[in-house]
């Protein structure tokens, strides 16, 4: 039983330093500066007013297509990098393949485009 402790040893001495590590900061704000809160600081700052509404309405669906384009075309570029890396190794082969690629996603741009997905009215 002592070796199956000693085995996982290093593992619990990870997650202590791991809680020491998140648990200091934390009592030591809490510790240093006096906890005052007042209206200013209890307000709703993220848009400057108080909600005139329920939070719980249907968004418009435009709100979703900009964040799924902004999802296909961040991972485009994260894509490229790696194969920018990597590019005299792969060839000519690999090229070739990334400017498939490439020339889809500018199609399906282009189409977007067309369709009137990235107009905001």
């Amino acid at each position: 039983m002592e070796a199956l402790v000693l085995e996982y040893l290093p593992i619990f001495i990870f997650l202590a330093i791991a809680a020491v590590i998140g648990v200091v900061p934390i009592a030591a704000s809490y510790i240093i500066v006096p906890q005052r809160p007042d209206a200013a600081k209890t307000s709703a700052y993220e848009c400057g007013f108080d909600a005139f509404e329920d939070a719980r309405q249907k968004f418009d669906v435009r709100f979703y297509l900009v964040a799924i384009l902004f999802i296909i075309f961040d991972l485009e570029v994260a894509f490229l990098f790696p194969w920018a890396i990597t590019l005299g190794k792969i060839g000519v082969f690999g090229f070739w393949s990334m400017m498939i690629f490439l020339a889809i996603l500018t199609i399906g741009f282009i189409y977007e485009w067309k369709k009137g997905a990235l107009e905001w009215e």
